[in-house]
């Protein structure tokens, strides 16, 4: 029993030192967000954890209580798969047919360009738009505190570098979120006369973010939408999926999908 209290002792202490080093490297990428803090938080819930199998806090608990935590834990623990599951259910979106509109979410962009995430989404975009010379592209996202213009500007710009004729760009540069790139992506849509249950539209983003962005589009009446994957960075996948759990969460409660 002294070895096996041992070793959890040492797998928290283990567990809480990769945790912290996760969020200190996700900080140093310069994410945009605030999320990477929730890792050190994990961190220090890890070593605390450790303190406590040290003096054997747990043990003095009622076995009562223990088995309502356990119940809890366990519960939790099930939604949260879940919720992942239907997150990593949109990780094969891609749509083979010439649609009529695609949206490119927007994400952080600096002042030397965009961010590695958005980058994902702009490459995405151009290959699918030389491989369907008919598709319009509408790039949607504001300017936040901490970025030099608006997404969509950066957005427009390196899409336009890399060859893809202007007069095919269509620039939304007002939402801060999801949930506004594809209201006002619409709102966009509808001021040319677009009829939203007509229309085959794309929705451009990473894997991970798939899955809440066409449900937020079915919600705002997007008939004929598809989810297209461009996939993201596997080292910050972890950051990106547990971030995504909170949104789809959000979402939900706000009822925006």
């Amino acid at each position: 029993m002294s070895r096996l209290k041992e070793l959890r002792k040492f797998l928290y202490v283990i567990l809480g030192s990769l945790f912290s080093l996760y969020g200190f490297t996700v900080r140093m990428v310069g994410s945009g967000t605030a999320f990477y803090l929730i890792w050190f938080v994990g961190g220090m819930l890890c070593f605390l954890l450790a303190i406590t199998a040290k003096i054997g806090l747990w043990k003095r608990i009622p076995k009562l209580w223990r088995r309502i935590s356990y119940t809890v834990f366990g519960i939790c623990l099930s939604f949260f798969v879940l919720v992942e599951c239907l997150i990593l259910s949109g990780f094969r979106g891609h749509s083979e047919e010439e649609l009529d509109y695609i949206l490119v979410l927007g994400a952080q962009v600096y002042e030397s360009g965009p961010s590695v995430v958005l980058r994902y989404r702009l490459d995405k975009a151009v290959e699918y738009l030389t491989d369907h010379p008919q598709t319009v592209c509408i790039v949607t996202g504001g300017q936040g505190y901490n970025e030099p213009y608006a997404e969509a500007q950066g957005m427009r710009e390196y899409l336009i570098a890399a060859g893809i004729p202007e007069q095919r760009i269509i620039s939304e540069d007002q939402a801060l979120n999801t949930t506004q790139n594809i209201r006002y992506s619409a709102d966009v849509l509808k001021k040319q006369s677009v009829d939203l249950k007509k229309m085959r539209v794309g929705i451009i983003t990473n894997d991970f973010h798939v899955y809440r962005s066409v449900s937020i589009a079915k919600r705002q009446g997007y008939e004929h939408v598809y989810g297209i994957a461009s996939g993201s960075h596997p080292y910050y996948l972890p950051n990106n999926m547990l971030r995504e759990f909170c949104g789809v969460c959000k979402d939900k409660l706000l009822g925006n999908m």
